[in-house]
């Protein structure tokens, strides 16, 4: 019984100092991508790229809703954005009618340093990198 209790507690005392590193390194990621974002907000400003006003598309894909926010689409699907005060959203929500009438409110989200990570089609892509291409793009961006 006894080396069995001492198993359990040495087991248990793992999963926890495991999941602290984790919690601890994600912390430290969503830290250093929420700069990326803020600088890229500044630099979009000090570059004179107009913001626009956003829009957010349900989950299903079928509608689109206007929302109150306005800021910088940083990717062609148009599903991730950096509103003018440097928060990032990505920009799908619930399908609902009230959003068709008064808008989506989606709420800012912490960054992730690689967007598409873990992502079925593999592809993926820093967040650092996705940012700076849409720096470069300027208003020409589409």
């Amino acid at each position: 019984m006894g080396d069995d209790q001492n198993w359990r507690d040495q087991r248990e005392r793992a999963v926890r100092a495991h999941a602290d590193a984790d919690a601890r390194a994600r912390a430290a990621e969503q830290a250093t991508a929420a700069t990326l974002v803020t600088r890229f907000a500044a630099e979009a400003t000090e570059r004179g790229l107009r913001p626009v006003r956003l829009s957010a598309t349900s989950y299903d894909g079928r509608q689109r809703y206007r929302t109150n926010l306005t800021g910088w689409y940083v990717d062609r699907a148009r599903s991730r954005a950096v509103d003018t005060q440097g928060r990032f959203y990505l920009l799908t929500v619930p399908a609902s009618l009230r959003s068709l009438l008064l808008g989506a409110t989606p709420e800012p989200s912490p960054p992730p340093l690689v967007i598409g990570r873990g992502g079925r089609d593999g592809e993926s892509m820093p967040l650092e990198a996705l940012l700076s291409q849409r720096l470069v793009a300027g208003d020409d961006w589409r």
